[in-house]
């Protein structure tokens, strides 16, 4: 199974048989009648025959990699094979790298907002209790 056209060379599948079974389900048939079963036209599964939304894809992606970039450049053994909390920091940049999608911006809290919501006037600003977390393997 690949994930591309790069990988599968689908022109060299053209002159074959195709018969579509459903939504990104294809056979395709030889000649001499072997056949597979072709998957989102050998596009990333997850992407192409999920009902996810793309902006969720990209939300847990981004998040997924800034986890993944501070596990790589903490110091060895910094962190040891646990469940760790995503700081809240970091869900709400992720947050705040989306907001274009949706033409919207965030404007600075003034501190007699902070103040009077009892944050931080740069966040984090989500209740102390919201968390994320990642697992940690080796």
């Amino acid at each position: 199974m690949g994930q591309s056209s790069q990988e599968i060379d689908l022109d060299s599948f053209k002159d074959l048989k195709w018969e579509n079974i459903s939504k990104h389900v294809d056979h395709i048939t030889w000649p001499n009648k072997k056949n597979i079963v072709l998957l989102a036209r050998g596009n990333i599964l997850n992407h192409v025959c999920s009902r996810v939304p793309s902006l969720m894809v990209s939300v847990t992606c981004t998040t997924q990699i800034l986890a993944l970039i501070e596990l790589y450049k903490a110091p060895k053994g910094h962190y040891k094979d646990e469940v760790y909390l995503l700081p809240k920091k970091m869900d709400e940049y992720v947050a705040s790298l989306h907001l274009p999608s949706f033409n919207a911006h965030l404007s600075e809290l003034t501190q007699v907002q902070a103040d009077y919501l009892g944050i931080p006037k740069t966040g984090p600003f989500k209740p102390h209790y919201y968390r994320l977390t990642i697992i940690h393997t080796a």
